[in-house]
C-alpha cells in the first residue's frame, strides 16, 4: 500500500509552478523520479520531496534564525 499519492504531471507541474515542458525536461534528464504507469507519467510525493531537499539552498531542518559562516 502506497503511503503518500502519486501526483500526475499536471498536479506537480501546478505545485511547482513549472510548465508542463520543464516537468518533462527534469523526468528526461533524471533530476525527477517519475513512475510511467501505461501511456501516463506519475511522480510519488516522496520523490518529488527528494527532488526539492536536493536542490534546496538550506539543509533540511535547518531553521532561520541559525547563525550564517
Amino acid at each position: 500500500m502506497l503511503r503518500k499519492p502519486l501526483l500526475t504531471l499536471q498536479e506537480t507541474a501546478d505545485l511547482l509552478k513549472l510548465s508542463h515542458a520543464t516537468l518533462r525536461g527534469l523526468i528526461k534528464t533524471g533530476d525527477v523520479r517519475a513512475i510511467r504507469i501505461g501511456r501516463e507519467w506519475r511522480i510519488a510525493v516522496r520523490d518529488l520531496e527528494e527532488f526539492l531537499d536536493a536542490h534546496a539552498n538550506r539543509a533540511p531542518g535547518a531553521h532561520l534564525s541559525e547563525p550564517r559562516p
